[in-house]
């Protein structure tokens, strides 16, 4: 298949390298140029000046950029991509977004005989660099069967969950459920330096029961040393438990813990850690 990727950050960047790398015919754009100049040296691959001409002739497009507006402009916008796509092709949107955009793109796809896939990520920068990220994906069954390949080049775990808009949900519940384990893990660790316990000994020992997490695994250690460049930024963080909360206000659903822990991070935000990763929760209690 011939595959063409929008969108060359943190994690685009590596996700279209493991297309590259398991030997798809693939084209590039990114907004900043130097960064696809970047990427072509890198892995030998082809860039184009727009969406719309990194699209063309393309049997799947896949695409990662920052929010709805972003989305919106590199597909329906000037020099957009789905309009350049040929008849039945695949449009998967790895983007963090709305649910009611992604329902309003699937229409605008199907309208011009082609196919959307709403697809958002876990796994974070290092998820996509090992192609080792989970794909929460909604859409039509027969455009995930034809698109799955692709994905699996750089995902551990990829599903189909209904229709369009549902992929952008179940992100919606991985945030949830990460606010509440981040901010659990603060809580705990700050409870154990003042109590006297060694920290590094304590995560050692809980992390093998139920306590257990991927963020006690992977963020104890940075957390103790007070370091927080290792991961997804406060300000993403803030912008998908945006989306979440206003989807849960619009169906009627409380999120207590997530709507605390937003106020949380917007804390954070004042201390200067926009750009600190989500495990920062701790600095409200050591910082201050």
């Amino acid at each position: 298949m011939k595959i063409a990727f929008i969108g060359l950050g943190v994690m685009g960047y590596p996700m279209a390298g493991h297309v590259k790398n398991a030997g798809m015919d693939i084209c590039v754009y990114n907004r900043t140029t130097e960064k696809a100049k970047k990427w072509c040296d890198e892995y030998k691959g082809d860039m184009a000046p727009t969406p719309a001409e990194a699209a063309k002739d393309r049997d799947v497009v896949l695409m990662c950029v920052g929010n709805d507006n972003d989305v919106s402009e590199v597909i329906l916008g000037d020099n957009g991509c789905l309009g350049a796509m040929k008849d039945g092709a695949i449009l998967i949107d790895h983007t963090t977004a709305s649910a009611k955009l992604a329902r309003h793109l699937f229409q605008a796809a199907e309208d011009q005989g082609k196919h959307f896939l709403d697809a958002p990520v876990s796994g974070g920068q290092a998820g996509a660099e090992n192609g080792a990220l989970t794909v929460m994906i909604g859409g039509e069954h027969d455009a995930y069967e034809v698109a799955k390949p692709v994905i699996d080049t750089y995902s551990k775990f990829n599903k189909l969950l209904g229709p369009a808009g549902n992929g952008q949900l179940a992100k919606m519940c991985n945030q949830i459920c990460i606010a509440g384990v981040v901010q659990g893990l603060a809580e705990a660790l700050n409870f154990a330096m003042k109590t006297g316990l060694n920290g590094g000994d304590l995560i050692e020992t809980i992390s093998k029961g139920a306590a257990g997490s991927w963020q006690m695994d992977n963020r104890y250690k940075t957390m103790l040393a007070d370091q927080y460049e290792f991961g997804f930024a406060v300000d993403w963080m803030r912008k998908d438990l945006g989306i979440a909360l206003e989807e849960a206000k619009n169906h009627g659903v409380e999120l207590p813990v997530a709507e605390l822990v937003d106020t949380f991070y917007a804390e954070v935000q004042e201390m200067g850690g926009s750009r600190w990763d989500t495990s920062s929760l701790l600095t409200r209690f050591t910082r201050r």
